[in-house]
């Protein structure tokens, strides 16, 4: 049977950031970053410094001085990525969407009607750019794993068709950290033994690579580096989640009040993902006024997160931006926040959070490092001694007096 590139993976470019640039001509070309406290999005310009999502606030600066942050503009967001999936959805009724702003497409069935796959790519960027004045990057191989990896190399506002017949060719010379699976982490200890590209992974024995990253995902990396995978398009799937809300009854809308219930909400969630091996890449909140008006707001990141402070962080800058969209309301009765996008049997263990390997590279500074840490002393305390022996506070974990001095002295050193 004949094989063909057919599956598409569609992804539009620094979406924030280029929403941001395309609403404020003045901004384009410039080093943008959506958010604050925390960067939601940076343009391509911001990235080149090594500005990058999750990352925070004063970090971003210290790197690119000129840096300018913006509000997010969510609404426009959602807006204009419903419309982009639309355009999908004009060839094909196959049509994935995991996020805003990304979707993979089947093809196989419209080519009599609109061409070939790389002809339709060609006219999906083309509709992307002209209707909705936005950039857009497209892979087309005949695996979704290879379609997505194409389309990290078309970026920026490219199209990369991968030929069946030279597919190896093209995956084994790529660098190895362009895989589902290999963060910092992994890909600095592949690269202690001098596996840097696909290929040098492909080759590696099986007990080799199980030692690094265990023997489920060593048997997932491999086949992957061989471009098997049999993974078919998913109309009707819905993103798992998980999320925790808490009412407040009528509260002004300040800092001293969501702040702790935030940080309270994404321990909960957090302690649940690291439990099951489960990071996630979307967060969103929900906040409830007392009229029972609700409003979301949500971000996508570049990678997987279950870190608890990452989190809570991320949820406060949404729930600010949600707040400046609403400066009327006086009353807030509810604060929620979930996190979806979860990978599957991600080794936690491996891979530092988004925004914190950065600064665990920094010479002298193990800040990163420190708060990964603290969130698996909560664990291990938690394991251990219940849910009740720990409280993750804004400030200071507050510790039951039934635990050990030695489990006490691994949190507080953790932080």
């Amino acid at each position: 049977m004949e094989t063909k590139a057919t599956i598409l993976h569609a992804d539009l470019d620094a979406f924030y950031a280029s929403v941001e640039q395309l609403l404020d001509p003045s901004l384009r070309g410039k080093p943008i970053a959506v958010g604050g406290g925390v960067v939601l999005a940076a343009s391509y310009e911001a990235k080149s410094f090594g500005v990058s999502s999750g990352m925070s606030g004063w970090r971003a600066r210290e790197l690119c001085p000129q840096l300018i942050f913006v509000d997010g503009h969510f609404e426009d967001y959602g807006r204009l990525g419903d419309a982009a999936i639309d355009v999908l959805n004009d060839f094909t009724p196959l049509v994935e969407r995991i996020s805003i702003d990304e979707a993979f497409a089947d093809v196989a069935g419209c080519t009599h009607l609109f061409g070939s796959p790389p002809e339709i790519a060609r006219a999906v960027r083309r509709r992307v750019r002209v209707e909705l004045g936005l950039p857009i990057s497209i892979g087309v191989a005949h695996t979704k794993h290879l379609a997505k990896i194409a389309s990290q190399v078309a970026k920026p506002d490219g199209l990369v068709v991968v030929d069946p017949e030279t597919e190896l060719n093209f995956l084994h010379d790529l660098p190895v950290e362009l895989m589902w699976g290999v963060g910092p982490v992994t890909r600095a200890r592949l690269a202690k033994i001098g596996v840097q590209t696909i290929g040098e992974l492909a080759r590696m024995p099986g007990w080799s690579l199980e030692r690094i990253v265990g023997r489920a995902n060593g048997e997932k990396l491999r086949a992957l580096a061989w471009n098997h995978d049999r993974r078919e398009i998913k109309t009707r799937h819905r993103a798992q989640s998980a999320g925790a809300q808490s009412a407040l009854g009528r509260k002004p809308p300040e800092e001293q009040v969501f702040r702790p219930t935030l940080r309270h909400l994404a321990d909960r969630v957090a302690t649940r993902l690291r439990e099951k091996s489960r990071p996630g890449r979307t967060v969103t909140v929900r906040v409830r006024f007392a009229d029972m008006h609700s409003v979301t707001r949500s971000v996508t990141l570049d990678a997987p997160i279950s870190a608890t402070a990452i989190l809570a962080e991320i949820a406060e800058e949404l729930v600010r931006v949600a707040l400046a969209d609403h400066p009327d309301e006086k009353t807030v009765s509810l604060l929620a926040i979930s996190l979806s996008h979860l990978e599957q049997n991600w080794k936690l263990q491996l891979e530092l959070p988004l925004g914190l390997e950065d600064e665990k590279c920094r010479p002298g500074s193990q800040r990163g490092m420190a708060r990964w840490t603290a969130d698996r002393a909560i664990d291990l305390i938690r394991d251990r001694f219940g849910w009740d022996a720990v409280g993750y506070g804004s400030v200071m974990l507050g510790l039951s007096r039934s635990v050990p001095d030695e489990f006490r002295e691994l949190a507080e050193k953790s932080l």
